[in-house]
């Protein structure tokens, strides 16, 4: 299980309930229980070892989430499953790749993050043909080597330099 969708199974099982609803969801969690098979049994134990060894950091981080997911409006929250689904679905190298590149924006200070964000949406704004200009530079530039991009980085660096005189 890769390690978005062990959090949400654990912050499923482990987050704790509004006290008005708890004794309703006791019950159907007992039931729930005991109509699994004993293996079933065995990975939600496993499932609650992994997530009782989690720092409490993390729990938190969790937990976090699943509030926010519970805060949405069903449209919006079904979306995010969708989504999360699809995240799921896809081939284990495709899932990496994903979260490297997340790990990789949120690392990014949020000034950094804004300047991106809008030009994305200046991306997905403007007219098709420019979107597909802009879609097809990218392809090429995905396509040449690190010292390639050092390259045209620098000479790109070096117009902007005279642009500004």
């Amino acid at each position: 299980m890769t390690r978005p969708a062990l959090a949400l199974a654990l912050a499923l099982v482990a987050a704790p309930a509004p006290a008005d609803e708890t004794s309703d969801r006791r019950q159907a969690a007992r039931e729930r229980w005991e109509a699994m098979s004993p293996r079933e049994r065995d990975q939600i134990r496993e499932r609650l070892g992994l997530w009782r060894a989690l720092p409490e950091e993390e729990k938190a981080r969790i937990r976090d989430s699943l509030e926010r997911l519970r805060s949405m409006p069903p449209e919006r929250r079904a979306e995010v499953m969708r989504s999360y689904e699809r995240f799921r679905n896809l081939p284990p190298r495709e899932r990496r790749e994903l979260l490297e590149r997340f790990a990789r924006w949120r690392d990014m200070p949020a000034e950094r993050r804004d300047q991106m964000q809008r030009a994305f949406r200046e991306i997905l704004d403007s007219p098709p043909a420019e979107r597909e200009r802009f879609l097809d530079n990218l392809r090429r530039w995905r396509e040449l080597s690190p010292a390639d991009r050092d390259r045209l980085r620098d000479q790109w660096k070096q117009h902007r330099v005279h642009r500004r005189r």
